[in-house]
């Protein structure tokens, strides 16, 4: 397994606003939270890959992650996946926090730009969805 954040990632930089619905942006800044606050799952790509969240990784301090603590203790992640994610430095830019992935996700949700709208069609063409 190689963490490497989707070119769809709510995390990046430059994944363009309003890709994704208003409660997908909404799921990210719960994790900004102190761990006892945080939700109580790990955040998984939303490309269905059925891995975590490169984004994710490497927006938010793993080491105090709940999330990421629980799916290892459930067996949703092996060990080795767990501790890539402890190790994880990512190698794209990334927003600070989950509330500034949030706030320049939905900044243009109610209007998609032209590179949103032709991110989210080649998301539906794979089954994936999008805004």
């Amino acid at each position: 397994m190689t963490l490497h954040p989707c070119g769809s990632c709510p995390y990046r930089r430059d994944t363009p606003s309003g890709m994704w619905t208003r409660d997908e942006y909404e799921k990210l800044p719960p994790f900004d939270r102190p761990t006892w606050e945080q939700p109580p799952s790990a955040f998984f790509c939303h490309q269905q890959t059925g891995e975590l969240c490169a984004g994710w990784v490497g927006c938010h301090d793993m080491d105090g992650s709940l999330g990421l603590r629980l799916a290892a203790a459930c067996d949703a992640i092996t060990p080795a996946q767990y501790d890539e994610a402890l190790d994880y430095v990512c190698k794209v830019p990334l927003w600070a926090s989950g509330q500034e992935a949030h706030d320049h996700g939905v900044a243009d949700v109610d209007e998609p730009s032209d590179d949103a709208v032709r991110a989210m069609e080649r998301l539906r063409r794979k089954g994936l969805g999008g805004g």
